[in-house]
């Protein structure tokens, strides 16, 4: 083996090996059961982030160990067509190259161009996804735009549509004015804003007056504009003030409309005056109030957000009213939303109608991909009535068939599904999959899998015109059918009965409701198995949490503090990060800010750690929490951990492999007599230890992935390769290798290049390349066959192979060489200086303890002498330390220079009472303690008493050295 650890001379050519050679199919051998896990498909447009990372790592780790378990495992990879992203992305390449836009090129042209880009530049994600190690089927590899999911998406549409699941509608949705599509909530970002609230006065119809006798009733809005939608005014039906009101009108300005006054329980009596305006039509809450009480709703707002020459009247059940005035003044018609609310404030003013202006913060809803102001808007579109699913759903969760982890989640679910909503499933873009549905000239709509079976079912000749619904299915449709469709749904698929219901979703909990619900809710409606059950598309839900930077802060472009799991893998230098944080940065304030920020904290980029030691990294952060802070020094450790493998690999290597060719250090070479060959084999206690505790960590292992405990698993590894492997029995094994007899050596040898193996196996699905390399190594040397270590057999624990008597007894010659070593810590003794030590409390177990391990006393803890001491023995000034019952005593005399520790532990004195005498002065300050948080206060507590502790041992330990003096 190469003498350093260099990951990126080992990762890309493995990776690339274990896909030439098939590794990461599914095997077909079902007797020990068939895995599989769905990843949640990518955009296409996307590039790896730590989300991705994070949740590649779990998905690869639990496909790895459940391979390595035996089972038929399928892990599924694909990406997303990502509508709207995907659409922008192109049309900006268009105009750049072309100077053209997509109505230029027309509808075919475009879709051509995107298809283009597709096969040109889509797969960037999926080739980060290698660099990170995932063991996904790559000949199985879906997109959400390719024939099969089409054919899917339309025999789902269409069965939906004839069980009346599917309908069109007029409804209110977040409308983007610059893209003129709905969007879902999803790809709304409220942003907080500081707005003000204009207070209007509408007066009263046919002299009514209110309680205290003025004309008029004052309501108050953050949208001026709106006002000239109005449906009503609403008080609270408990509200005095206004009770003799209800069912009276008033006149709407500008407009000049008569609009009743209603009573409705949404008002909050002591907000403002109590007077809410209702305008349905542009804004969700008024919408819920204008279907209650039946009111009509008036669209003033074109699909660029400009004021209609006149409005659209619509009934509370989406049909058109043309029985009401809908006229808009002409003086506004064309004018883009924000100009008019300038102008309408201004004419309010006017006509002596404008009430007081406050500032008001508020949150303002965005698009995420235009960046602009979402307008709420009637639109026609096409919806899911997905309460009848809904129900079905819900019992899945509640019956056990699925399972969150965390289980908290289920009650996220739960909220959510109780108060579903139907789904707007159509979007007015060009990429996507359009919806199969077909309008004659006279605007009736067929539905169907395509023209030819709309007009042979409905009996259509030649001689009508039919023309598709322009619109396209929301990309969330198509993800909806993804545990399914990638099995080759619609057709009864081999794949679909062997891996479905698929075994675990992991995914993040901001796409409960979005992904995973609607998921679970299509799934249980289409997929039955031979008895007619709803099948689930999963049987548990892990929900990870989102990884934020080391303070907490949501990792975003504009904060610059964005980390490219990548960079971590092969590094970076300072330049290209901060260009790379930078460089497409609109705002020079910003900028700069984010490239003093990047210089600050990596000061000299970020060095190469390898996939493996990100993996581990990640793994080990997996706990059930929501949120986890980045650690760049946690990730430093576990580099450091991975190079900690790679060296004790080599002193195994070295003690039990004859090079065959001297000259060729890397060259594998021959076994030395390892106990495989039938010699005589005599396994020390270590020996014995070292087997029996990692039969324990298997089985602990085991445990904790059973529970999803991702970071237990991962720590569990690290204490024993490091602590217990690395920093125990490999030092434990040298008395052995420098003076055991053959028998002994052989049981030595043996247990170094077994256990060796099998810790490659343990590790290798949370750090696939290192322990690849490795056991490639040892695996001639243990006796063990196959090509890839990633369909060797993941290790089993033995009870029979713990020997407890063996582990208690090695503890116990841990604890004396660790009480040997701090006491050396403690006294600054050098490591190599001999001790004698004397021990009293000694049982009859201590001392065959003594004798039968004298060898690791006399190595690894350097005693020259062991004195056992009776009760009456009077022992010499020495420092003690407790092993149980028996206490160890090292005579001090001889050891220290008195008068040295004397000014060391002086020095210690002097600045831990001036701690002490620091925190007391502001503890007796009467204005810290009346303004600081009770916390604050606790901790300063804390420390003081810390201090004080400190103290009382350093003066001690001074008294003590005064007698050796004496």
């Amino acid at each position: 083996m190469e003498k350093t650890y260099n990951p990126q001379s080992i990762e890309q050519s493995l990776y690339q090996n274990w896909e030439e050679k098939g590794y990461f199919k599914p095997h077909g051998d079902e007797s020990k059961g068939n895995y599989c896990i769905m990843i949640p498909p990518p955009n296409v447009t996307g590039s790896l982030h730590m989300g991705h990372a994070f949740q590649d790592t779990i998905m690869d780790t639990l496909t790895r160990y459940q391979r390595m378990k035996g089972k038929n495992t399928l892990w599924q990879v694909g990406t997303d067509h990502a509508g709207i992203a995907t659409q922008m992305l192109v049309e900006r390449k268009v105009a750049a190259e072309e100077g053209l836009n997509r109505h230029d090129l027309g509808r075919d042209a475009f879709i051509d161009r995107i298809w283009d880009w597709k096969n040109e530049s889509g797969g960037t994600i999926t080739k980060q996804l290698r660099r990170l190690g995932a063991s996904v089927d790559w000949d199985r590899e879906r997109f959400t735009m390719d024939e099969g999911m089409s054919d899917a998406v339309q025999e789902v549409f269409v069965r939906l549509y004839e069980d009346d699941l599917i309908y069109r509608g007029k409804r209110l949705v977040n409308w983007d004015p610059t893209l003129h599509t709905a969007i879902s909530d999803l790809e709304v970002e409220n942003k907080e804003k500081q707005g003000s609230m204009w207070h209007f006065r509408y007066p009263l119809a046919d002299g009514a007056l209110t309680a205290d006798g003025k004309d008029y009733l004052e309501v108050a809005t953050t949208r001026p504009e709106t006002m000239l939608g109005d449906s009503a005014v609403a008080v609270h039906p408990d509200d005095e003030r206004y009770a003799s009101l209800i069912g009276k009108f008033i006149l709407l300005p500008i407009v000049n409309r008569l609009i009743p006054i209603v009573a409705d329980d949404y008002v909050d009596m002591e907000f403002g005056t109590g007077c809410v305006k209702i305008t349905p039509a542009h804004d969700f809450n008024d919408y819920e109030v204008g279907k209650r009480h039946a009111l009509p709703m008036y669209n003033i707002l074109t699909f660029d957000a400009a004021i209609r020459s006149s409005a659209e009247v619509v009934n509370t059940d989406g049909t058109a009213n043309n029985e009401l005035d809908n006229t808009l003044p002409e003086r506004y018609a064309g004018l883009d939303r924000f100009k008019a609310r300038t102008a309408i404030v201004a004419e309010f003013e006017t006509l002596g109608l404008l009430g007081k202006i406050d500032p008001h913060g508020l949150k303002v809803p965005y698009g995420d991909r235009s960046g602009v102001v979402i307008e709420p808007l009637l639109t026609d579109q096409w919806y899911v009535s997905v309460a009848p699913m809904a129900k079905t759903a819900m019992e899945a969760v509640d019956n056990g068939d699925i399972k969150f982890v965390p289980q908290q989640y289920e009650n996220m679910y739960n909220s959510w599904m109780r108060d579903i909503q139907d789904w707007c499933i159509s979007r007015q873009l060009w990429w996507g999959h359009r919806i199969p549905a077909w309008y004659d000239e006279a605007g009736k709509v067929y539905v169907g899998r395509d023209e030819s079976e709309v007009r042979a079912k409905h009996k259509l000749d030649d001689s009508i015109v039919l023309r598709q619904d322009n619109d396209v299915l929301d990309t969330w449709f198509s993800s909806a059918l993804w545990t399914f469709s990638t099995l080759g749904w619609p057709k009864d698929t081999a794949e679909l009965k062997a891996f479905h219901p698929t075994d675990v979703l992991v995914t993040g909990f901001d796409i409960i409701f979005f992904w995973v619900a609607r998921m679970i809710m299509m799934t249980m409606h289409f997929i039955k198995d031979e008895n007619g059950k709803p099948q689930v598309p999963f049987k548990t839900v892990y929900v990870t949490g989102l990884i934020r930077d080391e303070a907490g802060n949501k990792m975003s472009k504009s904060k610059g503090n964005v980390l490219d799991p990548l960079d971590m893998i092969d590094g970076i230098d300072l330049e290209s990060l901060v260009t790379k944080r930078t460089g497409n940065m609109m705002q020079p304030k910003l900028a700069a800010k984010i490239e003093k920020s990047t210089r600050k904290e990596f000061s000299d980029g970020i060095e190469a750690h390898g996939t493996d030691a990100l993996r581990f990294t990640l793994a080990s952060m997996a706990s059930t929490g929501r949120d986890i802070n980045w650690d760049m020094k946690r990730l430093d450790g576990y580099r450091s951990f991975c190079n900690k493998i790679w060296n004790a690999s080599r002193y195994v290597l070295m003690n039990t492999e004859v090079q065959a060719d001297d000259a060729a250090e890397d060259s594998i070479g021959e076994a030395l007599d390892c106990g495989q060959h039938g010699g005589e084999m005599e396994l020390s206690l270590a020996d014995r230890w070292i087997i029996g505790l990692f039969n324990e960590t298997v089985k602990a292992y085991d445990e904790h992935m059973e529970n999803y405990r991702f970071d237990l698993a991962a720590n569990t590894i690290y204490e024993f390769t490091w602590n217990q492997f690395c920093d125990w029995y490999l030092e434990l094994t040298k008395p052995v290798m420098q003076n055991g007899t053959e028998a002994q050596l052989r049981g030595t040898r043996h247990t170094l290049v077994t256990v060796l193996e099998k810790m490659q196996r343990l590790m290798h699905p949370m750090m696939p390349y290192l322990t690849e390399t490795i056991w490639k190594r040892v695996q001639p040397l243990a006796g063990v066959e196959g090509d890839t270590l990633m369909l060797a057999s993941f290790p089993e624990y033995q009870a029979d192979k713990v020997d407890s008597e063996a582990m208690e007894d090695l503890e116990w010659v841990k604890q004396v060489i660790t009480a040997v070593r701090n006491i050396r810590a403690e006294l600054n003794i050098a490591p190599s200086k001999p001790l004698n030590a004397l021990l009293r409390g000694v049982s009859d177990k201590d001392k065959a303890r003594l004798e039968a391990n004298q060898v690791f006393f006399t190595t690894l803890a350097k005693l020259e002498t062991i004195t056992i001491m009776s009760e009456d023995d009077v022992a010499p000034m020495s420092t003690t330390q407790l092993i149980g019952d028996m206490e160890l005593l090292i005579p001090m005399a001889g050891l220290i220079d008195v008068a040295k520790e004397v000014a060391r532990i002086d020095k210690l004195l002097e600045k831990a009472a001036g701690e002490f005498k620091r925190i007391e002065g502001k503890l007796s300050n009467q204005g810290f303690v009346a303004k600081a948080p009770a916390a604050v206060i606790e901790k300063e507590r804390a420390k003081q008493a810390e201090y004080q502790r400190d103290i009382d041992k350093l003066t001690e330990q001074k008294a003590e050295l005064a007698k050796l003096e004496g």
